[in-house]
């Protein structure tokens, strides 16, 4: 990576996160390497009974639904902090991942490859 390039390294919220393993228009100057952010949330009382509520009469468990956006937006957050502090100003290959840590409690992972690209 250039000098200067390496002086404009990208903050957090301008790291371009993609799906795909490359990203239109634009080639791979450097490969950083694996990134990963996550979180662990546990669910409310509260949120559970209007969640049960809801299991009986149908619909959308909207309370769960709630929960589980902002779970992948906290781990996706922290997954471009960690690409921002490598100096990558892309992730490439992005893919979610939730595991259940104990009763009531789970866990969202985003990961990714960091690297930074140039206009092709």
């Amino acid at each position: 990576m250039p000098e200067e390039a390496e002086a404009a390294a990208s903050t957090a919220d301008e790291i371009l996160v993609v799906t795909s393993p490359q990203i239109s228009g634009k080639r791979i100057e450097r490969t950083y390497g694996l990134v990963s952010g996550n979180t662990i949330r546990a669910r409310h009382i509260g949120k559970d009974i209007m969640a049960g509520l809801r299991n009986i009469v149908g619909g959308e468990v909207v309370e769960y639904a709630k929960l589980l956006a902002e779970s992948r937006e906290q781990a996706l957050d922290r997954m471009k902090e960690k690409a921002a502090a490598l100096g990558a100003n892309a992730i490439i290959s992005l893919q979610f991942q939730t595991s259940v840590i104990m009763g009531g409690a789970a866990e969202m992972m985003a990961y990714g490859t960091a690297v930074w690209v140039e206009d092709a």
